[in-house]
């Protein structure tokens, strides 16, 4: 018989009866029924009651305990049935019972209970956590997504390639984690914000389709949808594509995935919708729309172009109109009042239309006549609809899709049983940074721009359009990528608009600057969030849940540590002086 187990618990019912087996896993639960010692053990597949006559077999059980146990399964008493597991019609008869792990009387939390804990402590016993079996499955949910995904690429004759990990810095919209080399005095490797370069030197080699389950890190604040530092993504690109041969590969990959794991929620069909960068920001106010919610925003400014009303003198005046609400109780829009308070706006200007089509609200005196009648064209106002007007000299779009986003969920529009997929393109090559004073790279720096040279030697830099695009899931971005720049004359004219002059751009992608000079096949690709993905499948708040040992919102590893402070011998040898 094997050491410590035979069999599973989840593998054990009423067809092992009488039969003698070995369990091995961890003490969940303790009882003592007048002599009777009732234990329940738990592995990774379930649990099982053990019971014993005899006090002393279990002396120093403590909960949380590894075990491992030897005896015979019988069936339960009819009234001691538990319906709740999957063995809860039969128990084992304990004839040995070895503790191979003694856990300390005192537990930092239960684990069965983990979930309620405060994040801090949970990760700081993250080994403990992990114990939770509603914890366990995401991680075991995890990894059946990740296999999913590579067997679709490899049935799609994609060829799997690991890049590297030590690469060079380079600036690709976030910071770079820098590693100092030993070796090389005062040099230093970047860890990669992703392998953007060398899947485009994998197109230059020659493969036809590439893909990586690529872990990527970015010195990058934490929120609910993302992690600090680092995170995985579903890297492809192929050669001799366009633009829809690669969304096309999109589209299958979300769909056959949400179909396989979503729980019979509703998917978006294929082909998903496609919105342009400006049609997704003039309808929705934002790059990332949740296609559930169905109020859309109407520019109003043109409306207002010679108004006396202050407010919507001069500046961007959005409006969202939602029909039937104009019965709302007055706290009902105070509490939207409220809300645009803490987002950072002096306020929400409303106004509800009654029987007669007059209008009643806090506005409604500061507009003329011909205002009113205009707004009733514009917005095809209804009776018992109500207008919200969002006005901003630089925010409005950023105001109006969060107000959209609270409308959508204070009206209980949004279905929760759906993921709405889109995709969003065309967005601008170049975009004012007023901090530096320069264009900059809207998204990825080797996009190909629309238009090519053509475009960048005769359109105004806002006005060039790049080969990008954007999965967008429930107002979430799932995925990014564009058609790549391939031509070495075209990339020196992009970078020369961002303010890089060729020796820079030589110096910074030497790689590439080479490459391109060698016969470089056009070549598309995408990144798929995979961390994200899983969020959405498992309903889950924070994306911290899908990880197996993931940092704090903060960037720390309280399991582990980190980031610590090293010795001056580790210091010495890297060539660093703390200042």
């Amino acid at each position: 018989m094997k050491e410590y187990r035979t069999n599973k618990c989840s593998e054990l019912n009423e067809k092992f009866i009488g039969k003698k087996v070995k369990v091995a896993g961890f003490i969940e639960n303790i009882r003592d029924h007048g002599g009777v010692i009732f234990v329940d053990i738990r592995d990774d597949s379930g649990v099982l009651q053990i019971v014993s006559n005899d006090d002393s077999i279990f002396m120093g059980a403590t909960r949380e305990s590894s075990a491992s146990v030897l005896g015979v399964i019988r069936k339960r008493d009819e009234d001691d049935y538990n319906d709740r597991i999957t063995t809860g019609t039969i128990e084992l008869l304990v004839e040995e019972f070895n503790i191979l792990g003694k856990a300390s009387n005192i537990l930092p939390f239960e684990v069965m209970t983990s979930k309620e804990v405060s994040e801090d402590v949970r990760l700081k016993y993250r080994y403990l956590d992990l114990r939770n079996p509603k914890v366990k499955e995401n991680i075991i949910f995890r990894s059946k997504i990740i296999n999913y995904l590579r067997n679709l690429m490899l049935e799609d004759n994609f060829l799997e390639v690991q890049t590297p990990i030590l690469t060079a810095s380079s600036p690709e919209g976030a910071r770079d984690f820098i590693v100092p080399s030993r070796k090389f005095h005062g040099k230093f490797y970047a860890l990669p914000q992703a392998p953007q370069q060398f899947k485009q030197l994998l197109m230059c080699g020659g493969f036809d389709k590439y893909f990586q389950v690529a872990p990527c890190f970015r010195d990058e604040d934490a929120r609910s949808d993302r992690l600090y530092g680092e995170f995985y993504q579903l890297d492809l690109e192929m050669s001799f594509v366009n633009e829809d041969d690669v969304l096309e590969v999109g589209e299958k990959i979300f769909y056959e995935t949400f179909k396989a794991f979503s729980k019979d929620k509703k998917i978006s069909p294929r082909p998903f919708v496609r919105l342009t960068y400006k049609d997704a920001m003039e309808k929705y106010g934002t790059d990332k729309p949740d296609l559930r919610n169905p109020l859309e925003l109407i520019d109003v400014t043109d409306v207002f172009s010679e108004t006396t009303f202050r407010p919507f003198r001069g500046v961007t005046v959005k409006a969202i109109v939602v029909d039937g609400i104009a019965d709302k109780s007055n706290s009902w829009f105070n509490d939207l009042v409220e809300f645009a308070n803490s987002i950072g706006m002096p306020g929400i200007g409303y106004f509800k239309v009654m029987e007669d089509m007059s209008f009643v609200g806090p506005i409604d005196k500061f507009l003329s006549e011909e205002e009113r009648e205009e707004l009733i064209e514009v917005a095809k106002l209804k009776k018992n609809s109500v207008i919200f007007f969002i006005a901003d000299r630089n925010y409005a779009c950023k105001y109006a899709s969060l107000i959209r986003d609270e409308l959508g969920r204070k009206l209980d529009l949004i279905d929760k049983n759906e993921y709405a997929f889109c995709i969003v393109k065309d967005f601008p090559m170049f975009e004012w940074s007023e901090e530096e004073e320069r264009f900059v790279f809207t998204h990825n720096p080797f996009s190909m721009p629309q238009g090519g040279m053509d475009s960048l030697n005769s359109k105004k830099e806002s006005d060039i359009l790049a080969y990008q695009y954007d999965f967008v899931c429930n107002g979430v971005e799932m995925a990014s990528g564009a058609v790549r720049n391939h031509d070495l004359d075209i990339m020196k004219k992009v970078f020369e608009i961002a303010g890089y002059e060729e020796e820079e751009l030589q110096r910074r992608f030497k790689a590439l600057y080479e490459a391109f000079k060698y016969g470089a096949p056009p070549h598309a690709g995408m990144a798929l969030g995979i961390d994200r993905m899983i969020m959405l499948l498992l309903d889950e708040v924070s994306i911290r849940e899908t990880i197996a040992f993931p940092m704090t919102a903060g960037g720390c590893d309280l399991l582990m540590n980190s980031p610590s402070e090293v010795d001056e011998m580790q210091l010495r040898e890297d060539h660093i002086k703390i200042r």
